[in-house]
């Protein structure tokens, strides 16, 4: 004789839930369904009558609206996207040949002080000298010559943050050491 499987507790408990919710689920239907048929049987015709939109009196003596987009923005148009634009635009175009070099590829070679102004003058990659004073544009990240003291250049430059706040940062160029 075969043996009949064993039903653990666990077991039928989960089914003992899922037989409740079942039978909880076919008496909800069945009087939502009650409640569909009482609103229909309930339900008188309204008789309405219909007009064209010329016969209404609202729209009598009013032209006809005629939608123009000039002066409003565009919303497919990313706004992320135009603030980019208008920032790109701001930017200052490179006028002398250190706006086109990277910081990283000038190298300080000299400094000169006096009691007027300091001058300095940096190296860049294919080995040209150039001449630097305060409010000289450098670097690609339009960096400005802030400072010029005896032993170091300091380049300011400014850059907006995450939040769109416009912050500066120094960057220094020092005299290589002599050993």
């Amino acid at each position: 004789m075969p043996q009949r499987p064993q039903i653990k507790k666990g077991h039928s408990l989960i089914l003992l839930f899922v037989s409740f919710f079942f039978v909880c689920a076919c008496v909800y239907a069945q009087t939502a369904e009650e409640v569909i048929d009482q609103k229909e049987i309930g339900e008188e015709v309204l008789n309405v009558e219909v007009t064209t939109d010329s016969e209404t009196p609202e729209t009598e003596g009013q032209d006809d609206y005629i939608y123009d987009p000039r002066g409003k923005t565009d919303p497919f148009k990313s706004f992320i996207a135009l603030a980019e634009d208008m920032e790109e635009k701001k930017r200052r175009k490179p006028t002398t040949y250190l706006e086109t070099v990277e910081l990283s590829q000038l190298q300080l070679t000299v400094i000169i002080t006096s009691k007027k102004e300091n001058w300095a003058m940096v190296r860049d990659s294919k080995g040209l000298g150039h001449l630097i004073k305060k409010g000289t544009f450098i670097g690609t990240d339009g960096g400005i010559v802030h400072e010029i003291t005896d032993k170091e250049v300091i380049i300011r430059e400014e850059y907006r943050d995450f939040r769109g706040n416009t912050k500066h940062r120094d960057r220094t160029k020092t005299l290589p050491s002599i050993m």
